[in-house]
Formats: structure tokens, C-alpha cells, sequence
């Protein structure tokens, strides 16, 4: 297949790599489905990513302010590093959890709960109160909320992102990348936008005087997104791609699926730690850096505002990155923006002297957002599709659940460690440069690893990687008929089902043939 070049608009897929040269035609080019049944969804599975975006970066407005009453009770305690990384542990709980029971359970039901759990705890959070007014008692039970408001994220990951590209399968070929990328990463990012935004806009309403009713407030907008999809959840029904391939009452052969993607899934999620640690720990600490850079004097919502046309650069980029993924493949656009990115990341490290004076601010958050914006071009678009895409339906949520999981863990490991590469810089300037050199050269060895180790990722791979996998199931005498049976069904009660579907078709056929 050439890198760029006209898509094949025939719904029909090539013969797979290494298995029978016979052509296969895609289950899902015909299902009876206008448009708008295709698509809805694809938005209802993979939206709800908004609120991880959302409740991952208002935390960094709500810590800077913390740390603005709270003052040494705060920044001297545990509690600074808690409240903004635990929702990270949590995530990765609710990743596995949800990875296993989207596989072995069902793909909606366990996005309904995660959307339950996501805006219950997210109330709580807001509404954190330690026993008998102790400021202290009420970090703690921030902390402990926003955990559990981690669990109920970490499910719409492989429950949402898994089921929003199954259903993406149904779309037409040659904008399946896209579709999905816009309602899960995209989704994300402007959950960032927004996470950026609200605090400027509420401490700009409440005032500097009220502070420590603006930190609730951001944190109980978090309820919003969930709850509105809840609604829409609630008349999903589950995709035909995991109708016809699932596992869900069968055995799952582990042994065979370690041994058949143990490689890619490694690669997979290495890419996923390497980018989220850096991503969201420049996420999280970015009004931080603003107001080292900002005047003493500047308010606390000057900072916020500057945080807000920073974290705007996300946006396009991941539009743009959406469109380029479709165009020339998620490998190659992982890869692209990796290296453009590296190559930002040095020059802002190298003129960082220059950019951190409070006159130059807006050329910080120009080149600052830039490097963001490639960065979600590349793999902030592609390595949920990669890791969603790569491998077969039967236990593509555990997969995609391990993959991000690992990302999460980078996540959570950046945010311990990037205090402490700063630190190792022993000035102002020198400690704002180090988290560059590091996440440049990251982004310098995601590239070759994206190259060199990722596999092709077409338009049709969901389809032709559960052929793959059937192939190789059969290959090592699993039988495949176990794929895709419903509750209390068996292979023998199927196979006389459809035989007497046929013989009914073919009763009527006849009929309709003896009548002309």
C-alpha cells in the first residue's frame, strides 16, 4: 500500500499478510444503518474522554490555588503531590477493570457505570469537608475522591475507546481515522481547553476574595459531561464487530493471545508511557510554570488566562492530526509529529533564557502551545487508534486496557518525577530547561520505535486483524466457531439455527420463484 496516494473506496479488503490469498469482504460495509445510526455511536462511546481531559487539568488550577490559601499547610504536605496524581491510579484500576469486564461482560453496560461512578465522585470531590472543619481531613478526602473519580475514567477507556472504534468500522472507508480520533482525543483536548478556561473565567467572577469557593466550583462542573451522557449511553446497543467476534462466554485462550501479541502490545504501550509522561505532567504544571514566568504581582487569574491560549494549541493539532492520520496512517502520523515536536522541544529548551522574561510571555505560550500541538498530533491522536486497532475483538478491551493503563502509569510517573528533573537543574532557567531536553529526546525514540516496530494500520485493520487471529486460533487447533455465541448458546445449537434459516430463506426463495 503506498504511503500517500487516492483510498480504495470498494469495501472489499486485501488478502491478509501471512494467512489465505483469498479477498475478504468487510461484515460491516452493509449492516442496513443510514449515516446518522453509523455515527451517533461512535460520539456517545468516545466523548465521555472529555471529562478525563477536563478533570485531569482543572486539578493544576485548583492545586494553585490550594496552595494560594492553604499556603505552607498545603504545599509542605503530601497533599500537593496527591490531589494531582492519585485520579492517575485510580485511572489505571479502572482501566483494568473495565478493560476485563467490557471484554467478558458487555461494552455499554460497563460504560453506564463508569459514567455513573465518574459524576458521583466527581460531586463528592467538590464537596470535600474534613471532620469537624480540619483542613488537613478534608486534602485527605479530596485525595480519596479523586481516586474514585480515576476509576470511573479509567472506564472510558477501553469501554469507550474500544466500542467508539468498532462502531467506527461501520463508517465509510477513509474517514474511520478521523471519526474516531474526533470524539476521543479531540474530545480530550478540549477537555484540557476548557479545564483551562473555567478557572479563569470563575476566579475572574468570584474574585481573588473567594477563592475557596471557585476551587469547588471548577471541580463540580466535572458532573456535567457525564450526566448529559449518560442519556445518550443508555440507548447504545453493542457494536456488530463485537456482536460476531466476542469471547464473552467462552474460555479465552491467554496462552495463545500472549503469544500472539505479547511484541506489539509491548511497543504499544512503551509509545503510550513515553508520551504521557511528558504530556500530562506539562499539562498539570504549566500554570505553575506560567506564574514563575509571570510578574510576582500578576493575579492569580492572569496566570489562568495565559494557561487557557496554551492549552488552546491542543486543538488543532489534534484536528489536523485526526485528517493526517486517514491520510497517510497512524504510523506515520505518530511518527511525524514526534519528530517536529523534538525538534520544538530543543529549540525552546536551547532560547528558554530568552522566552521565560515576563516581557516575552506570549512568545512562551506561542511556542510552548506548538510543541504541545504536535504532540497531539502525533501520538495524543494515534495511540488510542493504534492500541484500539491492533489487535482482535475477543479481547481487544483487556488489550487496549493494559496499553493505556501503562500510558496512565506514565502519566502518574512524570508527574513524581518531573519535580525532581527541574530540581536537578540548580537555577530558574536551567531547571525549566531539563523537562525539555528529557521529553525531546522522548520524542526522538518514540519515532523510531513508531517506525520500526508498529505494524501497518489500515482502514479495514479491525476486520482483517480478527481474520488474523481466527487464522491463527485455528492454526493451533482452538476452534473458532466459539466466537461470537450468545448466552446459553453452543456451536451445535447455532450451527441447526442457521440451517434452518437457510432452509427457510431457500423455502421462500422457491415460493417467490413458483409464483413468477
Amino acid at each position: 500500500m503506498p504511503l500517500f496516494g487516492k483510498k480504495n473506496e470498494e469495501e472489499v479488503i486485501a488478502p491478509v499478510e501471512g494467512g489465505s490469498d483469498q479477498q475478504v469482504v468487510d461484515p460491516l460495509a452493509d449492516t442496513g444503518k443510514s449515516r446518522w445510526e453509523r455515527l451517533w455511536p461512535v460520539i456517545a462511546c468516545g466523548a465521555g474522554l472529555f471529562s478525563d481531559g477536563y478533570i485531569n487539568n482543572v486539578i493544576g488550577s485548583v492545586s494553585t490555588i490550594l496552595s494560594t490559601i492553604y499556603g505552607d499547610a498545603y504545599t509542605k504536605s503530601s497533599a500537593k503531590k496527591n490531589v494531582s496524581s492519585i485520579a492517575f491510579a485510580g485511572t489505571v484500576c479502572g482501566q483494568l477493570i473495565f478493560g476485563y469486564t467490557s471484554d467478558k461482560w458487555s461494552r455499554k453496560n460497563s460504560l453506564l457505570v463508569s459514567t455513573i461512578l465518574l459524576a458521583v465522585f466527581a460531586a463528592l470531590a467538590a464537596g470535600s469537608y474534613g471532620y469537624k472543619g480540619s483542613t488537613q481531613g478534608m486534602f485527605a478526602a479530596l485525595t480519596a475522591w479523586r481516586f474514585l473519580v480515576g476509576i470511573g475514567i479509567g472506564g472510558e477507556y477501553p469501554a469507550g475507546s474500544v466500542a467508539c472504534s468498532e462502531s467506527s468500522g461501520e463508517l465509510k472507508s477513509g474517514t474511520r481515522n478521523r471519526w474516531f480520533i474526533m470524539f476521543t482525543n479531540v474530545m480530550i483536548d478540549w477537555g484540557f481547553v476548557i479545564g483551562a478556561f473555567v478557572p479563569y473565567v470563575v476566579v475572574l467572577a468570584t474574585t481573588e476574595n473567594h477563592l475557596r469557593a471557585a476551587w469547588r466550583i471548577m471541580l463540580g462542573l466535572g458532573v456535567v459531561c457525564p450526566v448529559g451522557l449518560l442519556f445518550m449511553r443508555f440507548r447504545l446497543s453493542e457494536p456488530e464487530e463485537f456482536k460476531r467476534e466476542s469471547m464473552k462466554y467462552v474460555k479465552i485462550p491467554y496462552k495463545l493471545v500472549i503469544q500472539f501479541y505479547w511484541f506489539r502490545l509491548f511497543i504499544v504501550s512503551f509509545i503510550w508511557f513515553l508520551y504521557n509522561f511528558s504530556v500530562y505532567s506539562f499539562g498539570i504544571y504549566s500554570s505553575q510554570i506560567l506564574k514563575v514566568i509571570l510578574p510576582a504581582d500578576a493575579p492569580i487569574s492572569q496566570s489562568f488566562g495565559w494557561n487557557t491560549v496554551i492549552n488552546l494549541f491542543y486543538v488543532p493539532g489534534a484536528m489536523f492530526g485526526s485528517v493526517l492520520s486517514d491520510w497517510i496512517g497512524p504510523r506515520y502520523a505518530l511518527a511525524t509529529g514526534v519528530t517536529l515536536q523534538a525538534i520544538v522541544g530543543f529549540l525552546m529548551s536551547g532560547l528558554y533564557g530568552t522566552l521565560s522574561q515576563s516581557k516575552n510571555v506570549a512568545a512562551f505560550a506561542v511556542v510552548y502551545g506548538i510543541f504541545l500541538s504536535l504532540g497531539e498530533m502525533g501520538p495524543g491522536d494515534n495511540i488510542g487508534l493504534i492500541a484500539s486497532k491492533t489487535c482482535a475483538t475477543g479481547v481487544r478491551g483487556q488489550y487496549y486496557a493494559i496499553a493505556a493503563a501503562t500510558g496512565k502509569i506514565g502519566a502518574f510517573v512524570g508527574t513524581y518525577v518531573f519535580p525532581y528533573i527541574e530540581k536537578a537543574g540548580g537555577n530558574e532557567t536551567t531547571s525549566a530547561q531539563y523537562p525539555f531536553y528529557v521529553s525531546s529526546a522522548l520524542c526522538v525514540l518514540t519515532a523510531a520505535l513508531a517506525i520500526f516496530c508498529l505494524p501497518h494500520i489500515g482502514q479495514d485493520t479491525i476486520t482483517l486483524e480478527d481474520v488474523r487471529f481466527r487464522e491463527y486460533l485455528e492454526s493451533r487447533g482452538w476452534d473458532t466457531n466459539l466466537l461470537g455465541l450468545n448466552k446459553g448458546e453452543t456451536v451445535e445449537s447455532r450451527a441447526g439455527l442457521e440451517k434452518k434459516d437457510l432452509t427457510v430463506t431457500g423455502e421462500t426463495d422457491a415460493a417467490v420463484l413458483s409464483d413468477k
